[in-house]
This record gives C-alpha cells, sequence and structure tokens, in this order.
C-alpha cells in the first residue's frame, strides 16, 4: 500500500501535465469525478504520457532506459483538486504546494510542451492554477514543466516575498562571545583566576566612585561640637587635717557654705514638725504671687474679724490687729517674721487666695525646691502635721534669700509699723548677740521643740561668703517651749562661731597652669591654661571639687588664636556662688584637617 507521501508526488507530478488540457477536458473533469480515471488526450494531438514514447528533443534525464524497461501502466490521479473547492488565486503567482509534502518523488518520463532556455532548478517544483473563470475564456499561460527532484530529495519552493516567522529574537551574546564571532576567535576558556580579574574590572570603577561619594561627603559633613576636658585634677583638698564641729547631739541639723558646699549633717534627716519655720515657705510663695521690689511697700491688706480676734489669743504667737486697719504687704511680712504672727499668716493666706488652695500652693513650691520630704498643711506651722527636715529647709533658705526683700525683713530684730503701738521684737537673738547673722526664722512648739534656721556671713580673701544652717528638734528637758527654744539658739550659735572661724581661702590653681584642653573630637587636642590665680574657700579637710566648660551656654570655636578664652574653670559646688576663673588658649586651635574628617566615624 503506498503511503500518503507517495501519492502525493504522484498527484504532484501529473499537475503540470493536466495544466495543458483543453478548457472542455477542464469543465468534465470538474464535472465528473470518475474522468480523473480515464486517460485524456491533449487538445494539440498529443497522445497520453503513459503509451508515447520519448521524442527525439527528449532529454537522456527526462527519458531513463534500463535494460528492461517497459512502459508503465498509467497511474490514476489521486485527491485531484477540483476547481469547485480552488480557492482563485492571482495567475501571476505559482503557489508553491511542495512544501508541506515530504518524502521523495517519482521522474516522469513525459517530455515538457517547449524546451526552456535554460533548466529550472532541480529542487524548485510548481503547482497547478485552476482559475474559476468561464470555459470559453482563453486558457492562461501553461508553466513550464520543472523536472522532478531526484529522488530522496526534498523539492525547494522559491520562496515569495519576506518569509515570516513567529521565532522570538535570540538575546544579545556577551561581549566577550560577540567579539569572538567577529574576529573568529573562540572565547577563553573559563578559569578562576579570569574570573576574578573580571569581577576585579567590573567592581573597581563602582568602588572608586563609592570612595569618592564618600570623601565628599565626609568633608562637607558639619564639624561636631568641640568640648573642653579637664586635666588638672578634678579635687583639691585643703590643708589642716579635719573639721570638727560641736553638733548639739539631738534633733537633726546640716550646715552648708554657699557656692562651696556642705559641711555635713548630724541627727537622722527625718520629717519632723517644724512649727513656726514653716512661716518662711508662707513668706516665699506670697512674694512669689505678689513681687516687691526695693522699698515699695505692695497693695494694703484690710485686717478682717477673724485676724483681730485671733490677735488675742494666749495660746500662740500672734501679731495686734485690729479690724479695718489696713496693712501693706510688706508691713504684713514683717508682722509675720519678726513677731511671728500666727494670724498674720491666715490673713496673708486668705488675702492671696483661701487657706486650702494657699496650703496646696506651699506644697508645689516644696516639690519644685526639691523639699522631698516637706509636708505643709497650715501656712503658720502651728499644726504638727505640717513637717520637714534640716536639709529640705536649706534648700528653701538658699532660695529664698535670694530676694532682697524678705532677706532685709528677716535680718530685721525689730521693726515699728505705723498703726501700731510700740515695736515689735524679733525672736532670733542671734541677729543682736551673733556677729554676721542675717536671719531666718525661730520656730517653738511642744512637738516641734526649738527650731532655727539661720544664715551667717564671713569674708574671706576679701569675698563674702554665706554660711546656712538649719537646727531642729532641740528639747531643753524643762516642758517649757521657750527653754527649747533658746537651746536651738544656742546650739547654733556655736556652730556660727566654729564655722566662721574655720573658713579659709587656698590657692587651687596659678595663672598660666594647663587645666585642660580643647577637644575637636576628631582626634585633636589644644591645651588651655587658667589666666589668673583661682583662690577657692573651704575648711579644713574640705574636698572642693573642680569643672572645665563653658560659660553661659556658649560653645567652644573650632578655631582660634593662642590667647582667646574657650571657657571657665569652676571649682566648688557649681552654683552661680562657686568661684571660676576664664581659661585661654595656649596654643592656636584649627580646624581638623582633611584627614581626620575623612576617617570620623559618627
Amino acid at each position: 500500500m503506498e503511503s500518503a507521501s507517495a501519492r502525493d508526488a504522484d498527484a504532484d507530478a501529473a499537475e503540470p501535465e493536466a495544466a495543458a488540457e483543453s478548457p472542455a477536458a477542464e469543465a468534465v473533469s470538474a464535472s465528473d469525478p470518475d474522468a480523473a480515471s480515464k486517460p485524456a488526450g491533449r487538445d494539440s494531438g498529443e497522445a497520453s504520457d503513459e503509451g508515447t514514447e520519448p521524442g527525439p528533443k527528449d532529454s537522456p534525464k527526462d527519458s531513463p532506459k534500463g535494460p528492461a524497461e517497459e512502459p508503465k501502466a498509467p497511474k490514476p490521479l489521486v485527491d485531484q483538486p477540483t476547481g469547485v473547492f480552488r480557492a482563485p488565486r492571482p495567475p501571476a503567482v505559482d503557489q508553491p504546494t511542495t512544501m508541506l509534502k515530504l518524502g521523495s518523488t517519482k521522474p516522469t518520463d513525459k517530455p515538457t510542451d517547449k524546451p526552456t532556455d535554460k533548466p529550472e532548478p532541480p529542487a524548485e517544483r510548481t503547482s497547478k492554477f485552476v482559475a474559476l473563470k468561464p470555459l470559453d475564456e482563453p486558457s492562461p499561460a501553461r508553466p513550464k514543466a520543472t523536472p522532478p527532484p531526484a529522488p530522496g530529495v526534498t523539492a525547494a519552493l522559491p520562496q515569495v516575498g519576506p518569509e515570516r516567522t513567529t521565532q522570538q529574537p535570540l538575546p544579545p551574546k556577551p561581549p566577550l562571545d560577540l567579539l569572538a564571532e567577529l574576529t573568529n576567535t573562540p572565547p577563553p576558556r573559563q578559569t578562576p583566576v579570569r574570573t576574578i580579574v573580571r569581577r576585579v574590572k567590573i567592581w573597581t570603577p563602582l568602588v572608586v566612585l563609592l570612595a569618592v561619594i564618600f570623601a565628599v561627603v565626609q568633608a562637607v559633613r558639619p564639624l561636631p561640637a568641640a568640648g573642653l576636658t579637664l586635666t588638672a585634677d578634678a579635687t583639691y583638698t585643703f590643708e589642716g587635717g579635719t573639721l570638727d564641729l560641736p553638733w548639739p547631739g539631738q534633733g537633726q541639723s546640716a550646715i552648708e557654705v554657699e557656692g562651696v558646699g556642705s559641711l555635713g549633717t548630724d541627727g537622722k534627716q527625718t520629717a519632723a514638725p517644724i512649727a513656726s519655720v514653716a512661716k518662711i515657705m508662707t513668706a516665699y510663695v506670697i512674694l512669689q504671687d505678689h513681687p516687691l521690689k526695693g522699698d515699695e511697700g505692695g497693695e494694703k491688706i484690710t485686717v478682717d474679724q477673724q485676724a483681730e480676734d485671733e490677735s488675742k489669743s494666749v495660746d500662740e504667737s500672734t501679731a495686734p490687729m485690729t479690724k479695718g486697719q489696713q496693712f501693706t504687704e510688706r508691713q504684713m511680712l514683717q508682722l509675720l517674721m519678726i513677731p511671728s504672727g500666727n494670724n498674720a499668716a491666715r490673713l496673708l493666706a486668705r488675702w492671696d487666695s483661701d487657706d486650702k488652695t494657699f496650703v496646696a500652693k506651699m506644697n508645689d513650691a516644696a516639690k519644685k525646691l526639691g523639699m522631698t520630704n516637706s509636708t505643709y498643711t497650715d501656712p503658720s506651722g502651728l499644726e504638727k502635721t505640717t513637717v520637714s527636715t534640716a536639709t529640705d529647709q536649706l534648700k528653701l533658705a538658699k532660695e529664698v534669700m535670694q530676694n532682697p526683700v524678705f532677706a532685709s525683713i528677716v535680718g530685721m530684730a525689730s521693726a515699728k509699723i505705723p498703726g501700731l503701738d510700740g515695736t515689735i521684737y524679733n525672736n532670733n537673738d542671734l541677729l543682736v548677740n551673733q556677729v554676721g547673722v542675717i536671719g531666718l526664722k525661730t520656730g517653738s512648739s511642744t512637738p516641734a521643740g526649738g527650731n532655727l534656721v539661720w544664715a551667717a556671713t564671713k569674708t574671706v580673701n576679701g569675698k563674702t561668703q554665706t554660711i546656712y544652717g538649719a537646727v531642729l528638734g532641740q528639747n531643753a528637758g524643762t516642758g517649757k517651749v521657750w527653754d527649747s527654744l533658746k537651746l536651738a539658739l544656742t546650739n547654733s550659735q556655736e556652730l556660727i562661731d566654729k564655722v566662721q572661724q574655720s573658713l579659709t581661702s587656698a590657692t587651687v590653681v596659678k595663672k598660666g597652669d594647663v587645666v585642660g584642653y580643647v577637644d575637636d573630637q576628631l582626634g585633636g587636642q589644644t591645651p588651655v591654661v587658667a589666666t589668673k590665680n583661682m583662690t577657692a574657700v573651704g575648711w579644713p579637710g574640705l574636698k572642693t571639687k573642680l569643672a572645665i566648660g563653658t560659660a553661659g551656654g556658649d560653645t567652644v570655636p573650632h578655631s582660634g588664636k593662642a590667647g582667646t578664652v574657650v571657657g571657665e574653670l569652676t571649682v566648688g559646688d557649681g552654683s552661680s556662688h562657686a568661684v571660676k576663673i576664664p581659661v585661654a588658649l595656649q596654643s592656636d586651635l584649627a580646624e581638623p584637617g582633611f584627614g581626620a574628617k575623612l576617617t570620623r566615624v559618627g
């Protein structure tokens, strides 16, 4: 049984012959399908291919003869397409058909109608064109017969127009492969060394670019803030051994020299009743809410009935008052602090707001000052629930004594107030008996005992030093409040005498001494020196602290000439009353170089 490809090849070989038939024969073939199996002659009188011997013009290639050549029986045309199923095509274009047919084709021994000047390519074959036209129209020119291809060779069709393909474009080849194709040189064999070299060539420019960007950024970045570092000893110890103070041995006490430091404490610092010492906070809150300046008297306050009634009490300390009287704010503060009038304290609280609100203000102020062990429940201190400690009272004393109006009032041993008969006297006898005492306030009650918060001064090396002390909870053992208060005054006087005698001065740093350096934070250090002698105040055995820094929030410069002041050296507790001297550059200060900027990390 013949294969489909063989049959197709036979059919294609028969198509050139069928193309030469007359129009009548074509019509009969189209109308009679069986006519394909009958032998048909040509209109020109040519005999059938099957029974005709090759003519003299036939080439040996067209009519191969073997030793036992016999004429072959005609083969029926298989799968000949009829004109009905053929779509009209342009007559001038041959449609290739053999592209889809594979396998070998048999050569035909039929001569061509016309000899051609030059033979067609052996691989080229054309298909028959059947036009759907009326029979009376002249038939188109017969295509030239093309010799069939040799057995086993697939015929190739001529390409008409550009070849269309759905193949995707190939990705670009690597540069080395493309260069190899252009130079006809195969790419070098990949080795670990070549791989490393190639990576170095690729990454080196990128690394260099990043390095340049990094260097530029480092160069233009803002410089870090320069600082001052102390190289001198952080502490200075005064000579003379250890100061032995005559502490009372009962209650609780504390002493401090302003701007220098604490001389220590005595007794357990626990909250205890303070009696009229509470009036220091009362005056502080009034002056905060209603400040006075210089000799100002302030607003006038009218005495009410309650203040008059309380002034007649014999169970507490009061100031003489009559309903309807008017006193200025300054005069009311004098009645509060000098004779320690409880009724004056309550009247001031009512004038400011009311008792409850005013007490809340007292506690808020204590909190702001860091008086963590203090609680106020009344403005006079008569209630035993108003408690504090000696160290807390020193915090309040240092703050309130900065107010000149308050300091002038508590330093008065007595005063005359218009509208009052006679003179009012201060219960603090030390204002008269002890040299240098400038205040502050006494307080005494059965629960509190005798109390005194005091302030005294001592001039050392031409500078006045202020000493603050508090002696609380003194008990004379006699059952009399006045005796306990006198004991508190006596013990305080002994402490004041000892401290005043012990205060001394010493040269901590000499002019020109290197005390530190300017640190530019990038490795550069420029020494700084003291611009003058530093003399500190202290007492035997005192270890005072030294610190270096800028003044008033200034910043350390990045450059400067030798001798430029860049900060200050402080000795003492660091407060505004500590001893301070300027420090200056020992040599020129230059900005950090490019190398330092480049290698900085932070």
